[in-house]
C-alpha cells in the first residue's frame, strides 16, 4: 500500500514538473493585451479574453512565480513586442526576462499572468486569491489593481 502511495505521488510530481515546462515553452508571437468587461468592471485580458493579474510577491523587473506556482498560475509569455488593442494602453506594456529565458509580458510593470481556474472569458475567478505566498489581483486599464477587499 505504501509503495503504491508513493508511486502515485511520484507520478503527479512528474505530471506537475511537465506542465510547467510546458507553461514555460517560448510563444510562437506577439501576445496581444487589450481589455474586457467582468463583472469587476473593464479589465486588463489577453486575446481570447481571459482575465490578466498581477501578483504581489513579484517585484519590479522579476517574476516570484515559477514551477508549480507558474502552473497554476500561466505567465503570458511572448515572442516579441506585446501589442495593445482595444482599450489596453501600449505605453503600459512592457517585458521581463524569466529565470528559464523567456520573456513575460508586463503591464504597467507589473508581470501578466492567467489563471488555471478560468476557464472562460470574462471569467475572475482569481481576484483576491492568496496563494504561493501572496494576492492575486486583476488588473484596471490604468495599470492598478482591483482590490475588492
Amino acid at each position: 500500500m505504501k509503495n503504491a502511495l508513493g508511486v502515485a505521488v511520484a507520478g503527479a510530481a512528474i505530471l506537475l514538473v511537465g506542465a510547467a515546462v510546458a507553461a514555460a515553452k517560448p510563444a510562437a508571437h506577439s501576445a496581444t493585451v487589450t481589455t474586457a468587461r467582468t463583472g469587476l468592471g473593464r479589465i486588463v485580458a489577453d486575446a481570447h479574453g481571459r482575465t490578466l493579474y498581477l501578483f504581489e510577491k513579484d517585484t519590479t523587473g522579476k517574476s516570484a512565480c515559477s514551477g508549480t506556482c507558474a502552473v497554476y498560475w500561466p505567465p503570458l509569455l511572448t515572442g516579441g513586442r506585446a501589442v495593445a488593442v482595444k482599450g489596453a494602453k501600449q505605453s503600459l506594456l512592457g517585458s521581463i526576462r524569466r529565470t528559464d529565458g523567456t520573456h513575460q509580458v508586463t503591464y504597467a510593470g507589473h508581470p501578466l499572468y492567467l489563471f488555471s481556474g478560468d476557464t472562460k472569458s470574462g471569467e475572475t475567478n482569481g481576484e483576491g486569491l492568496s496563494d504561493f505566498g501572496a494576492s492575486w489581483y486583476a488588473l484596471k486599464a490604468s495599470g492598478t489593481k482591483i482590490d475588492r477587499d
